[in-house]
């Protein structure tokens, strides 16, 4: 069955390539607190991989050489657990630094890039410790590496990547098999992926077919071409020992609501969401109607928690004219947002967090 037959994301998704798959949702659907199917986003880097759940395996090689071969049964023989979070490509927001300076050769993510899921599954560190390998057996990494297979002039390559040890036995990352009560969809990374909570998406890696301790971070491509670089450096100048790996996310705030363009003079009902990296929580989202010269707290729908974006919103009063709407968020380590894109740029387009600004016409 072809990838285009499984995938049922919605009408008004926003597609940004074909091929490989890559999109995410209309604003609007960045408001609940867990992103059905059809709206979660997709970062995909070549065709989806065709698994059979009944017969894949996962190798998982401890810091020895050590390999043990996991099937679905084995897993199925520990406790399951789930896990509210919310993942987010790197480039998210990326549309903000192409207004300070082109952005070449990358997926022109606007605001879209995220979405939260309820996950089902095992933890990461069950799986280690059945396969014998312990959290003090010397590794310093865990590398997870995925069946899809992505062309390059050298060769074609798996993706993967790795996280700290220190995360990987935490509670809340998990290799998991469900999303939203429901078995993985194959864009999602069925019938296996990681999902590491607080990082960027790229370490959640999907159709997930070997793990391995690791004294050193990966190797693979794909943990170096997850970097920021120098803003002064291009992608034809850049040095590559330069770049700085991505893991976890940067205090970020969006808004969804209202769109761009023209409003109702008046009370206008403004909001968004909020996320804060690692195992921080979001502590207070300030949105101005005046381009930052005075602001006002907004209030959130939910008690924020780690992991998990917290959604706000505020109801405003627009006079006729013109208003420049920014918001910005601050996190339980006392971390804002920086209010100018420009020293942000850098020529992959990645960890965009300045200030949310949206220009509004009331009439």
């Amino acid at each position: 069955m072809s990838t285009d037959t499984l995938r049922q994301k919605a009408p008004d998704f926003i597609t940004r390539s074909e091929d490989p798959f890559t999109g995410g949702p209309a604003p609007e659907h960045l408001l609940d607190p867990v992103t059905p199917y059809e709206h979660f986003f997709v970062r995909d880097h070549t065709a989806n991989p065709t698994i059979d759940a009944a017969t894949h395996t996962v190798s998982v090689r401890a810091l020895d050489g050590t390999e043990v071969e996991l099937r679905m049964d084995d897993l199925a023989t520990l406790s399951r657990h789930e896990v509210t979070a919310t993942l987010q490509c790197a480039g998210n927001r990326r549309s903000g630094l192409f207004r300070v300076r082109d952005v070449p050769g990358e997926v022109p993510w606007g605001d879209e890039a995220v979405s939260t899921a309820l996950w089902s599954g095992w933890r990461l560190r069950d799986v280690l410790v059945l396969a014998g390998v312990e959290a003090d057996a010397g590794g310093a990494h865990i590398e997870t590496v995925g069946s899809d297979l992505i062309s390059k002039p050298d060769g074609a390559i798996n993706f993967g990547g790795s996280i700290p040890a220190a995360k990987a036995y935490t509670d809340d990352v998990l290799l998991a098999d469900r999303m939203n009560g429901e078995a993985l969809r194959v864009e999602h990374g069925h019938p296996l992926r990681l999902v590491v909570p607080g990082y960027i998406g790229a370490r959640s890696t999907k159709w997930v077919t070997s793990i391995a301790a690791l004294a050193e971070p990966s190797d693979n491509f794909y943990q170096r071409a997850y970097s920021v670089y120098p803003e002064h450096m291009t992608r034809e100048d850049h040095d590559p020992a330069a770049g700085m790996p991505l893991a976890e996310l940067p205090v970020n705030s969006v808004t969804c609501v209202p769109a761009p363009g023209a409003v109702t003079a008046g009370r206008v009902r403004v909001a968004g969401w909020a996320t804060a990296g690692d195992d921080r929580h979001i502590t207070r989202v300030e949105v101005s109607v005046d381009g930052g010269a005075t602001w006002t707290d907004a209030r959130f729908r939910d008690e924020p928690r780690p992991f998990v974006w917290a959604l706000w919103e505020l109801d405003v009063e627009l006079a006729a004219g013109a208003h420049e709407l920014v918001v910005r968020a601050t996190d339980s380590a006392g971390t804002m947002q920086p209010d100018d894109p420009a020293p942000l740029w850098n020529f992959k387009g990645y960890m965009n967090n300045a200030w949310h600004r949206t220009e509004l016409q009331a009439h």
